[in-house]
């Protein structure tokens, strides 16, 4: 059964394209934007809760697998004999085969869910860690690191799906906060981590361990995760909780599947999915910039010791990671649980935090470490915002079974901004000897974004299905 995800004041056409929404099934109680105020909800179990915590180790630990490079970069990098720019190009090199397989794993997420994709692609990604452990040269390095991401491109788009699956609209702001937090803790937690598996047990055994912790992964997730209708017909979900997850507005995970390339073309026509998309791929082009070179430009910027600039790099996304459960997490659903217009809120975190990012450009005029973590600090909480509130976006905006299309469109174009990021700073930084003309074409780009997520994306709020045929 289909449940309305939208009340009648926002369902109906998608500006601009006249295509009428399809009715659901069956009927079904109407659900407000807000949802039920908090007095009249029953009291439910918290058997969603437990995935999104599952989500949230997911995305960490596919995390510590992107970014360990970043902080073994300097010694690998001596190793091989590396200049700057293709030092560049190896840090690169995840996002080649992660961009290129973004819509592939999202059609794929559509067609046979995350489970399935999640079971095998997991172990392809640890794999992929063991890999560069034993690389002889920059040429294993970099085909591991393009195995990597052909092993992680679903993770995303299929977190966002299944949030889609588990959460009632209320609660996506906090439920996307929880699995999003792990990219942020990767930082806090695996950039210190890895820095001392570095200076302890040399670069290649920083890729030993975090190889291991995705096949602990692995395991766990093959056990603990099912979908919302096989958890309660196993009895680990209740029906109360599958009552309050079906009515405040979760996608229907048995609705019937679109043909994928005609469906692929059909959100690829709307203009919403290209604001969203362009507006995080801004966001994305200074993520991927702070995930790949924060560790060297502390290093020679600013001339810390591997082990002191795995701490430093910590400080910014520990902040950012507060702000995320304190904003988009908590006060974003709390608003619109209030009554609060859903497409005002959200939209309005995610042109406060594309401004607040634009402190990024500060780090460019300074030689103080103070100065310079201040600046990426806002500029890192700032990021955070936006992507907390677009990741969230894809199960909001998308048809009923589109969600994997959806999210990997935006992803698609998110990491085509974030693959030119390591290799236009490297070859910056090559060319002046200097991080501050980085720190100034982010900023601009930043601004771009600003105008996709105001102009182009337009409410908040689901695109009809498209017509049967």
């Amino acid at each position: 059964m289909s449940t309305p995800h939208e009340p009648p004041s926002t369902a109906g056409t998608e500006p601009g394209t006249g295509t009428a929404a399809a009715a659901p099934s069956a009927p079904a109680a109407p659900v407000s934007e807000a949802g039920p105020h908090p007095a009249d909800r029953p009291k439910v179990g918290n058997v969603r809760w437990g995935i999104a915590v599952l989500l949230f180790f997911g995305v960490l630990i596919n995390y510590f697998d992107r970014t360990n490079i970043s902080v073994a970069a300097g010694p690998m990098g001596k190793d091989f004999g590396l200049t700057p720019g293709e030092l560049g190009l190896v840090l690169s090199s995840f996002l080649w085969s992660y961009t290129l397989a973004q819509i592939p794993a999202g059609l794929l997420l559509d067609k046979i869910g995350m489970k399935s994709v999640l079971r095998v692609t997991t172990w392809v990604w640890a794999a992929a860690c063991f890999l560069t452990a034993v690389a002889s040269g920059t040429g294993l390095v970099l085909a591991s690191r393009i195995l990597l991401g052909l092993g992680e491109a679903a993770v995303f788009p299929g977190a966002m799906k299944v949030t889609g699956y588990w959460f009632p609209r209320a609660e996506r702001g906090l439920s996307t906060a929880v699995f999003d937090s792990g990219q942020r803790l990767s930082n806090v937690i695996g950039t210190p981590l890895v820095a001392l598996a570095v200076v302890y047990l040399g670069w290649r055994g920083a890729f030993w361990a975090t190889g291991i912790l995705s096949v602990v992964f692995a395991i766990v997730f093959w056990i603990r995760y099912r979908n919302p209708k096989e958890a309660l017909s196993s009895g680990r979900l209740s029906a109360e909780e599958y009552d309050h997850i079906r009515t405040g507005g979760a996608q229907d995970e048995d609705v019937v599947q679109p043909n994928p390339l005609a469906n692929l073309g059909y959100v690829l026509r709307r203009r919403k999915v290209w604001g969203l998309s362009l507006g995080l791929a801004c966001a994305g082009y200074t993520t991927w910039l702070l995930l790949t070179w924060l560790p060297g430009y502390l290093q020679t910027a600013l001339h810390m010791s591997v082990l002191k600039s795995g701490f430093y790099t910590a400080i910014p996304w520990l902040v950012a990671v507060v702000v995320e459960f304190l904003i988009p997490g908590w006060l974003v659903d709390h608003l619109i649980r209030r009554g609060r217009q859903e497409t005002v809120v959200r939209k309005a975190v995610l042109i406060a935090g594309m401004v607040v990012a634009l402190g990024i450009s500060g780090a460019a005029f300074t030689t103080s470490v103070a100065v310079a973590l201040f600046w990426i600090t806002v500029g890192t909480v700032g990021i955070t915002l936006a992507y907390c509130v677009s990741n969230s976006l894809p199960a909001l905006i998308a048809p009923e079974g589109s969600v994997g299309a959806v999210a990997s469109v935006m992803n698609f174009v998110n990491t085509m901004f974030g693959l030119a990021a390591p290799i236009v700073t490297g070859f910056l930084v090559q060319a002046t000897g200097s991080f501050a003309p980085a720190f100034l074409v982010a900023g601009v780009i930043m601004a771009a974004g600003i105008v996709f997520y105001t102009v182009v994306l337009g409410p908040i709020e689901q695109i009809p299905a498209p017509p049967a045929t």
